[in-house]
């Protein structure tokens, strides 16, 4: 999260992240071009690695919470016959038992290693990554040439389509869940077709519902007379709940932290009942976002409201 000063900018931005910046460098380099107050990010990628990144700024930080759970997809490009230390182009190139750097890989065979590993797979997180070890990120550690044992994370490989495969050089989709490293999977799938692989492009391309072709360049946000323009509304971060609509003297109320009683055989509070856990976004009678609230017994508690603004 970052703050400073400047406009009180609420919303939400769609970047499309170059290579060679980190997450945090982009996402200061687009505040400084809205001239935004207060800004955050919600899930990194790796300098290398370009794609979507959802950037929230004002009101909308409150809202971010479920997005670093969301799944994920990447368009992934491996270098087949060469395995590095870092599973991908920055890294040194390394060996393992067995490995044929030759190994002829057609199609027929790529589909069946990745069919492999589509469903509940278990991963060992990479040397190369910013998991914490003693408050020391593993990549210092790696950087450093120490080698620590790390224990198998179990992540979840909802799809996985071979977009191309040319000499040596395959590009797939992948669609995963929350904590999977797309570099060691590159890696496993290297080893299982015997001829080691590694990243050499990797572009995340859809997120919670969002998706690249959205998504704004840094130069094309730069080139807008009020670039606040592009910012998408705070509640498209909760688009998947319902939505319950209250009259004036209702939003006041619930503005002020108060529970207020939902209209009795309100559809949409009933099918809020039987979403994440009753879990509703709540509008004023113009339809404005008022915040986020959760249904028990026929009662919205209010759980995260926007600051106070008038409803009337």
């Amino acid at each position: 999260m970052a703050s400073r000063r400047g406009r009180a900018l609420d919303g939400v931005l769609l970047l499309d992240k170059p290579e060679g910046l980190s997450s945090n460098h982009a996402l200061q380099r687009a505040r400084r071009i809205l001239d935004a107050r207060k800004a955050g990010h919600t899930g990194t990628l790796d300098p290398f690695a370009t794609g979507l990144m959802v950037l929230c700024f004002g009101e909308a930080t409150k809202f971010s919470g479920g997005m670093f759970d969301a799944d994920k997809s990447y368009a992934a490009t491996l270098a087949l016959g060469e395995e590095t230390d870092s599973g991908d182009r920055t890294g040194v190139p390394v060996g393992f038992p067995g490995q044929d750097p030759e190994a002829a890989v057609d199609e027929a065979r790529m589909l069946d290693v990745l069919s492999r590993f589509v469903g509940r797979i278990s991963q060992v997180p990479p040397m190369y990554s910013a998991l914490k070890r003693d408050g020391k990120p593993l990549y210092e550690y790696a950087r450093a040439g120490v080698e620590l044992e790390r224990e198998p994370r179990q992540v979840t490989i909802h799809g996985l389509r071979l977009l191309s495969l040319s000499g040596r050089s395959a590009t797939i989709d992948v669609a995963c869940s929350k904590g999977t490293y797309v570099r060691t999977l590159a890696q496993d799938v290297g080893r299982a077709l015997g001829c080691g692989a590694h990243l050499t492009a990797l572009r995340r391309t859809r997120t919670a519902g969002f998706d690249l072709a959205q998504a704004w360049t840094l130069e094309r946000l730069e080139a807008q007379a009020d670039p606040a323009g592009a910012l998408l509304p705070m509640e498209s971060l909760l688009a998947d709940l319902p939505v319950v609509r209250l009259d004036a003297a209702a939003a006041q109320r619930f503005m002020q932290g108060r529970k207020e009683r939902m209209a009795a055989g309100d559809a949409t509070g009933t099918a809020a009942a039987e979403t994440d856990a009753g879990k509703v976004r709540v509008a004023g009678p113009d339809g404005g976002f008022l915040g986020t609230a959760r249904c028990e017994d026929g009662w919205l508690q209010p759980d995260r409201l926007i600051s106070f603004k008038e409803t009337t």
